[in-house]
Order: structure tokens, then sequence, then C-alpha cells
């Protein structure tokens, strides 16, 4: 069970992301989470910097979609002037709104990686929907309600992980 919880890989941010690694592996869409991953949770709209690394990417001929639990007004609010597709009230870590946007991008999941801030929704969901996650480091300190309880748990299970020696990285909150 414990598998689940483990992430394929570990970046600071969604700035590491290597490119040119994931070209190599034939990965060819990105499926990432909104809140306290591309922005901090209560931030409106893309950072400048946000809104070049997203060109960059689909330049580099990546497609990409947010799957995000929060509501259609906050998620289109962001997404539509970035021109990046989503899905809201995803429900992860339910694996159907993963699911939904690999078919959005016409892709087989062994082609699509998963990104997000949190164990407990995005690599949880990814994983036991098939997927390669990878788990970036919230970019905010804060939380909504409902994300910091999922954190408590989140540091358990981070905990036990590094007690059995799955992981090689500190945990940052």
């Amino acid at each position: 069970m414990l598998k689940y919880f483990m992430p394929n890989e570990y970046i600071p941010s969604v700035f590491d992301l290597n490119l040119e690694d994931l070209h190599e592996r034939k990965i060819k869409g990105i499926i990432t989470d909104l809140d306290n991953t591309l922005v901090e949770w209560d931030r409106p709209e893309a950072t400048p910097e946000l809104l070049d690394w997203m060109y960059f990417v689909k330049q580099q001929g990546f497609q990409v979609t947010i799957v995000s639990n929060n509501n259609k007004a906050r998620v289109s609010t962001f997404s539509e002037p970035t021109g990046i597709k989503f899905i809201h009230s995803a429900k992860k870590p339910m694996g159907r709104a993963f699911r939904k946007a690999c078919k959005q991008m016409g892709l087989k999941k062994s082609e699509v990686v998963v990104i997000g801030d949190q164990v407990m929704t995005d690599v949880f969901g990814g994983n036991r929907a098939g997927f390669y996650t990878i788990l970036v480091v919230p970019v905010a300190e804060s939380d909504g309600a409902f994300t910091k309880i999922n954190r408590k748990v989140e540091r358990r299970v981070l905990k036990r992980l590094k007690e059995k020696g799955l992981i090689q990285w500190e945990e940052s909150n």
C-alpha cells in the first residue's frame, strides 16, 4: 500500500522539470495540479515566470492539462487566459479525472506524467491510475482548509516512508 504514496520523482518546482529527459522517455503530456503546484492557492492568475514556462513547455511539444480539485470558477479564471486545458472538481485521488485528461490529450498513460504538490491527492491518485508521478515542493507555506487536513496525514505517510528508507529527500513542511 505504501508504494502508492511514493512519487517516481521529487523536484523542487515545475521549473526544475527536465523536459529533455521527458522527451527521451517519449512523454508527450503533462497533467499538473494547480494550487500550490503552479501558483499559490490564493493567487488567481499565473505569474509572468509561469506564463513563460508554460509557453516554453508547449513550444517543446508537450500538451498540458490542469487537473484540480478546486471549483470551476477558480480553475477557469486561472486556466483560460493561459490557454491551458483543465478539469475542475476532479475528486483526486480518484483516478477518473487523470484518465479523462489523458484521453482528452489523445495520449496513452505511458506518454503522460502527473505533477503535484500533495502526496495524498496528486501522487496517490496518479500512481493508482497508473501514471508516472512527480512530487514538487508546495509554492506556498500556507494551504486552504481541506489541504491542511491532507498535509497532516501526508506528514505521517512521508515519515513512515523515510523510516523505511524509501525516500531520500527532506520533508519541507
